[in-house]
């Protein structure tokens, strides 16, 4: 007699670690992600950011679209559709990159890892297969895989990552430095691990074949077992992400090939991404508009914000130029009461032109059912909320 498929009649895609991630969402909160079943948290969303901060988890990035660009011509293609040089990313590095259309607008943004002079892996979050596609078109050396399917991935975050992967027997990890790409061996199986992640904490990705998921997760969590280790969800990610700066899709900016309104989208200089645009190499797509832009300066800036008090400015809150909310400069993005910054922060995309004056945001909450109103004063800040220095540091302080 055979055993009932347990996940039968399930319309989105699994991941490879579903599994158990399954039987760690006690909650049954999933949502999805280009197709997958996803967890929004597993037992409590504050929790499991508490676990990235101060021990270590597991985020499933299975979902991300992950394309494998191979071929002579490989780097001159990524070179003529992404704003950085690719020429400058070196062998087993990665490098965060965005690419926009001919109007200078971000299509997305992702990495691009560096495998062979020749072999390329990028990675983003949304379907870009359609613009690789016409990206490459009059390469003729060049090959475009989608392994989305064909490769799992997982996150493991926070001062204990490294100290489990050191348990789990990858020797060397903890001369892995920031955006290195290293390979190894788990059970007679190539495991990819990059010193990457989207916490702005100490961190690493590790890349299996799908039929070997499971075998890396249970390995991992058995050497993970006194380290506290954890799974995550997307609100915990959320949070992370914002501490760090970090930009999110759908919420600091709109993909260019999504939007129907005009200038509804952003720019990189808008979103604070000019480093990542370099004028010094050859052509690439939306050169010519992003040269104009940086001749007359951006519309909008994405802002870092101290808000003064204790209440987010959530829900879009409007940024004003005076404390009588008589001229709207600007909108958040973002926003959150931040545990390890201890400060009331956010990202807003504010009028470039009045960035260095006096900010004010105008907040509502709800209190016992009642709607009540605030206004705040608002500080720009330029480093990140919260940088711990063993994201960077190689080797990672031991705990």
């Amino acid at each position: 007699m055979s055993t009932p498929d347990p996940y039968a009649g399930e319309r989105l895609k699994l991941s490879p670690f579903h599994p158990r991630q399954q039987a760690l969402n006690i909650r049954d909160a999933w949502t999805s992600w280009n197709g997958y079943k996803f967890a929004e948290h597993y037992y409590e969303a504050e929790y499991e950011y508490f676990c990235v901060r101060n021990l270590c988890a597991t985020y499933d990035i299975s979902p991300m679209q992950k394309y494998q660009i191979q071929g002579p011509d490989a780097q001159t293609l990524l070179n003529r559709m992404v704003t950085r040089d690719v020429a400058k990313v070196g062998l087993n590095r990665v490098a965060y990159c965005v690419w926009c259309t001919d109007a200078g607008r971000v299509i997305d943004d992702g990495t691009i890892f560096r495998l062979a002079a020749d072999r390329f892996l990028l990675t983003c979050g949304s379907p870009c297969t359609a613009w690789l596609e016409r990206s490459a078109y009059g390469f003729a050396e060049v090959e475009v895989k989608d392994l989305s399917d064909a490769l799992a991935a997982l996150s493991l975050q926070g001062p204990t990552a490294c100290a489990v992967l050191k348990k789990l027997g990858l020797d060397g990890i903890d001369a892995v430095k920031p955006f290195d790409i290293r390979h190894f061996s788990l059970h007679g199986t190539a495991l990819m691990v990059s010193r990457t992640g989207f916490t702005g904490d100490l961190g690493y990705e590790l890349w299996i074949e799908p039929d070997r998921a499971l075998e890396l997760w249970d390995a991992l969590y058995a050497a993970g077992a006194h380290y506290g280790i954890h799974p995550y969800g997307e609100t915990a990610t959320n949070m992370a992400r914002l501490e760090a700066g970090f930009i999110m899709p759908g919420m600091e900016f709109n993909e260019a090939l999504k939007t129907v309104h005009f200038e509804h989208d952003q720019t990189p200089f808008e979103l604070n991404l000019g480093w990542l645009v370099d004028f010094n190499k050859p052509h690439f797509s939306g050169r010519r508009a992003l040269l104009e832009e940086k001749r007359r300066g951006p519309k909008y800036t994405l802002t870092k914000l101290d808000v003064e008090g204790n209440r987010p400015a959530e829900g879009g809150s409007r940024i004003y130029g005076n404390k009588r909310c008589t001229k709207a400069v600007g909108y958040v993005t973002s926003a959150m009461w931040s545990p390890a910054a201890k400060a009331n922060i956010a990202l807003a995309m504010i009028r470039t032109e009045h960035r260095q004056g006096a900010l004010w945001a105008e907040i509502y909450y709800e209190k016992e059912l009642r709607q009540y109103s605030r206004v705040a004063k608002c500080t720009p800040l330029r480093k990140p909320f919260w940088a711990p220095p063993r994201a960077r540091a190689t080797p990672p302080p031991d705990y």
